[in-house]
């Protein structure tokens, strides 16, 4: 499937490479189904007709008189103001900076905040290590813990802003990738301004599920978490705060003039994007923009609390599986996260993936203090396996299986899934043996009736606990 017409109706959309076969171990080639979506999301199709349509014009931008360039340049300023008009931004006060993804953004920002060691960042241990380690990194954070669901609430949120010294900085996800838990963001971020602390707030996860908060002071999110999988994250925030100062990455493209001893930095947004930008990821950020605009807020809303209701009942009814996260009667995204007993993370995923075509992530996804807490794993038990995986030996690394899905997945996604897990954890026995490789942790089907995988995977693998 190499694209798809312009969906102008309610979801479920269908997206590039849905549909296609892959081989399984008893020799059958099967749809694949993924539900990885909070990793990454195949492309709109309208994505991929926009990328292909622009590509005979790719051309360096902002720097040539030349007609491609000149078309080139007006495609990413279109994208730029696209990324701005999703965040409910006016560029007048506001700016979009086009970087590599999320993670790329909140370190952007944690240099331009000019942080001390001595400032005080809220933060929470509910977020994915690229709203964490930023912030250590250049200065003190003070976390905000979860409950035993993985939530948290306002008030845990204000004892910590309460709390002295005061801070400078509120960091919080606006989604869990491990449990699709929605913090109260408005509420948040209201309690934040009242104290006069500026609130940042990490999107990935929420960006292609609801509508990112207009009052955040700084929105970070990545193109590739919706439908734009060519490599482009934007940072939006007051334009006042990239105005003065060196920006983050320095060299040409960012400087009116440069001398031997002397740096005359342009203005922003450009002063923030040193180098050759991605043109692509930009164009393709720009047309899923418009392709989620099509579809519309109310429409996407609605599929996804069908989608996680239905995901969500159905594991946390079925014996031998441990759902972790929220109360089924808790609204998320349409993720689910769990265990099944007496079978290894890791080897339920390679299970569903080489006998069902099912493709899950599976690991600690990023997000170690997080899934250590929803385990229910003391110290004693982190440092154990800690100590293990320093000698290289990752077979018994803790982790959980996640299912998540987008704005393609059906009723009949969520069943085939619902269908395979319940095999899994009724004791099926595997039509293959799954041997066990200590490196990764990750397991490998070996024999059966269909040709075996490439070597060049397993060289790979795919744990998450480098994560």
């Amino acid at each position: 499937m190499t694209g798809v017409e312009l969906h102008r109706g309610p979801p479920p959309v269908p997206l590039v490479g849905d549909g296609e076969r892959v081989p399984c171990v008893d020799g059958e080639q099967r749809p694949y189904l993924s539900c990885d979506a909070a990793a990454s999301t195949p492309a709109f199709g309208h994505v991929l007709e926009r990328v292909e349509a622009f590509m005979p014009w790719y051309s360096s931008i902002h720097r040539g008189a030349g007609y491609k360039s000149q078309r080139a340049t007006e495609a990413y300023e279109e994208a730029r103001a696209a990324t701005l008009r999703f965040a409910g931004r006016s560029g007048e006060r506001d700016l979009a900076i086009i970087c590599r993804n999320t993670t790329e953004a909140i370190n952007h920002l944690a240099y331009r905040l000019r942080l001390s060691a001595t400032d005080v960042v809220v933060t929470t241990v509910v977020e994915h290590h690229a709203n964490m380690l930023p912030w250590s990194r250049v200065a003190r954070c003070r976390y905000v813990e979860c409950a035993k669901d993985g939530t948290f609430d306002l008030a845990d949120v204000e004892a910590a802003l309460d709390a002295g010294p005061p801070p400078r900085l509120l960091a919080v996800t606006g989604a869990s990738n491990i449990t699709g838990f929605l913090p109260p963001l408005d509420e948040l971020i209201d309690a934040a301004h009242r104290r006069g602390v500026p609130v940042a707030v990490d999107a990935a996860q929420l960006a292609p599920h609801r509508p990112l908060p207009r009052e955040a002071d700084y929105v970070a999110w990545s193109g590739h978490k919706m439908y734009a999988p060519f490599g482009a994250g934007v940072l939006v925030g007051p334009r006042a705060l990239f105005a003065d100062g060196d920006p983050f990455l320095a060299g040409g493209g960012a400087v009116d003039l440069v001398d031997l001893d002397e740096v005359v930095w342009t203005d922003p947004p450009d002063r923030e994007e040193a180098g050759s930008p991605n043109v692509v990821g930009a164009v393709a950020l720009g047309a899923a923009i418009e392709q989620m605009e099509a579809v519309g807020w109310e429409a996407i809303v609605a599929h996804d609390r069908e989608i996680a209701a239905g995901l969500r009942s159905a594991l946390d009814h079925m014996a031998g599986v441990r759902l972790l996260g929220p109360d089924v009667s808790t609204e998320t995204l349409p993720v689910a996260t769990f265990e099944i007993e007496g079978m290894p993370h890791s080897l339920v995923a390679a299970r569903l993936s080489a006998e069902h075509a099912i493709g899950v992530r599976h690991g600690c996804f990023c997000a170690h203090p997080y899934l250590m807490r929803l385990l229910g794993l003391g110290q004693a038990e982190v440092e154990a396996f800690r100590n293990e995986v320093r000698r290289g030996d990752r077979s018994r690394m803790p982790g959980a299986v996640r299912a998540s899905f987008g704005i393609n997945a059906t009723q009949g996604d969520v069943d085939r899934l619902v269908s395979a897990v319940a095999e899994l954890a009724s004791g099926s026995p595997a039509p293959v043996a799954y041997l066990q490789d200590p490196r990764t942790g990750d397991y490998w089907p070996e024999g059966g009736a269909g040709p075996s995988w490439p070597g060049a995977f397993r060289d790979h693998g795919s744990t998450c606990s480098p994560g």
